[in-house]
C-alpha cells in the first residue's frame, strides 16, 4: 500500500487526507498544533461562497489599496515596509491582471464542483457544522459598486454560479433584520454558510475512521525528495525524527512557500491576514435581531454568517504584513462597528476576536497538483476561498496521485514483447 504524508491539518489538509483515505491509501497527516483546524480554519467568515469567486487582480484593487494605505482601519492594508517576498508577490499579482476574467470563471467552476463533494461528505459522515443553506446576499452601498457587481455576475454565470440583482426592498425581504442604507444587492441562492472548525474537525475524525493516521504536535522542518520517496523530518520537543513516504502533499497554508523551496518548487504563497469577531448572542433580543442569511458588504469587504442560535461571525479585511499574527484593536473595531450600524439591536458586549493568515497565490488560483520531484504534490494557496474550494481541490489532488501511480503500475506490469 502506498504511503502518503499530508503536511498541514487545516481544511485543505484534512479534506486531502479524507479523499486519499477513501481511495485506500495509507495516509499520515502531520499537524504542528495539538488539534486540527487551529489556524486559518479556526474562525473564518463561515461562508461557502461561490459568489465570492471574483479574483482580486483588477485595477480597482490597486487604486483602493493606494487610497487606503494611511488608514489603519482600511479594508485592505498594505504595510509599506518592503520585503522581497512582498515585492515579488505584487509583481506577479500585477502580471496576472490580464487573466482576471478567465481566472474568475475558473474559480467559480471549482467552487461549484466543491459544493457537491462537501455536502456529500458531510452527509455520509454525519457531520454537524451549523450549515445554513439560505444563500448569500451581497450588499452594495452605491451605484458604481452595484454596476461593477453586474459585470462580475456575468462572469460567475459563465462559471455556473447564477445570482440575481435585488432591490433594497427585496434585500430586506430576504433578510428582514438588515438595517442601514444601501443602493442594491445581489443574491446567490445556491451559496451557504457554516462553522469551518466544526466541519474540519468532524472530517478529520471521519478520515481517521477510514484509516488515516492523525499525528498532532508534529512540526515539519525538512523535506527531501529522491528516487525512493520523500523523507519528512519532524521536530517533537528537542528531538527530530525522519520518516520516508512514497509521496507527500503540501497543504501547509502560509508555510507552503518555504517547504516548497526545499523541494525545488516555487509556490509564492503570501500570508494575507484577516480578522474576525464571534458575537455571542446571549440575550433573546440579540438573537432575534441578528441575521440568519449570510451577508457580504462589498464596500467594506466584510462578511457575516449566523452560526447556530447563539453566534454571529463577522470577518474580513486583508492585511499584508508578512507572518504577523497580532490581533489589533484598530482592525477589530470596524467589525463590531459594522454590526452596530447594520443590526443595532444586537449586543456586542460579548465578542471573541481572532486573526488568521490566508495563504494567497498572486493570481488567486490555488496551487494543486504535482511538483518537480517524483512523489511531491501540492494543495495550497486557496486565499479567501479556502473552505469553499477545499473539497474540489482535495478530490483533484487525490485523483492526480491515483492516476500517476496507476500509470506507473501499468508500465511496470506490462509484459515484455517477445522478439
Amino acid at each position: 500500500m502506498k504511503t502518503i504524508a499530508i503536511i498541514g491539518g487545516g481544511v485543505t489538509g484534512v479534506t486531502t487526507a479524507y479523499a486519499l483515505a477513501k481511495r485506500g491509501f495509507a495516509v499520515t497527516l502531520l499537524e504542528r498544533h495539538r488539534y486540527a483546524a487551529m489556524e486559518t480554519s479556526y474562525a473564518n467568515g463561515g461562508q461557502l461562497s461561490a459568489s465570492n469567486a471574483e479574483v482580486w487582480n483588477h485595477r480597482a484593487t490597486i487604486v483602493k489599496a493606494l487610497q487606503w494605505m494611511l488608514r489603519s482601519d482600511a479594508p485592505l492594508l498594505v504595510h509599506p515596509h518592503p520585503t522581497w517576498h512582498k515585492l515579488s508577490w505584487f509583481a506577479e499579482f500585477v502580471s496576472a491582471m490580464p487573466n482576471y476574467h478567465r481566472n474568475t470563471i475558473a474559480l467559480a467552476r471549482m467552487a461549484v464542483a466543491a459544493r457537491d463533494h462537501l455536502f456529500q461528505w458531510a452527509d455520509d459522515e454525519g457531520i454537524e457544522f451549523d450549515l445554513q443553506r439560505r444563500g448569500i446576499l451581497h450588499i452594495h452601498r452605491d451605484r458604481a459598486e452595484f454596476e461593477h457587481a453586474v459585470t462580475v455576475t456575468k462572469l460567475l454565470e459563465r462559471g455556473g454560479v447564477p445570482r440575481r440583482a435585488v432591490t433594497p426592498d427585496e434585500m430586506r425581504a430576504i433578510e428582514p433584520a438588515l438595517q442601514g442604507a444601501c443602493y442594491g444587492g445581489h443574491y446567490t441562492q445556491s451559496d451557504s454558510s457554516g462553522d469551518i472548525h466544526k466541519f474540519t474537525t468532524g472530517l478529520a475524525l471521519a478520515a481517521q475512521r477510514h484509516g488515516a493516521q492523525l499525528r498532532y504536535q508534529q512540526q515539519v522542518v525538512q523535506l527531501n525528495a529522491g528516487a525512493g520517496g520523500v523523507d519528512v523530518t519532524v521536530l517533537q520537543g528537542d528531538s527530530a525524527d525522519t520518516s520516508r513516504y512514497d509521496a507527500v502533499v503540501v497543504c501547509a497554508g502560509a508555510a507552503s512557500r518555504d517547504l516548497a523551496a526545499q523541494l525545488g518548487d516555487s509556490v509564492n504563497v503570501y500570508p494575507v491576514k484577516g480578522y474576525s469577531v464571534t458575537v455571542h448572542l446571549e440575550d433573546a433580543a440579540s438573537r432575534a435581531a441578528a441575521p440568519t442569511v449570510s451577508l457580504v458588504d462589498d464596500t467594506v469587504k466584510l462578511v457575516c454568517s449566523r452560526l447556530g442560535a447563539d453566534r454571529l461571525r463577522v470577518a474580513g479585511t486583508a492585511e499584508f504584513h508578512g507572518h504577523n499574527r497580532d490581533i489589533r484593536a484598530d482592525r477589530i473595531a470596524p467589525l463590531t462597528d459594522w454590526v452596530q450600524y447594520n443590526f443595532p439591536e444586537v449586543s456586542t458586549r460579548s465578542i471573541t476576536p481572532w486573526a488568521g493568515l490566508r495563504p494567497m497565490m498572486p493570481d488567486l488560483l490555488p496551487r494543486v497538483g504535482p511538483g518537480k520531484a517524483p512523489g511531491v504534490f501540492y494543495n495550497t494557496g486557496h486565499g479567501h476561498l479556502g473552505w469553499t474550494l477545499s473539497a474540489a481541490t482535495a478530490d483533484m489532488v487525490a485523483s492526480a496521485i491515483s492516476s500517476s501511480w496507476e500509470a506507473v503500475r501499468q508500465r511496470t506490469a506490462s509484459p515484455l514483447k517477445m522478439a
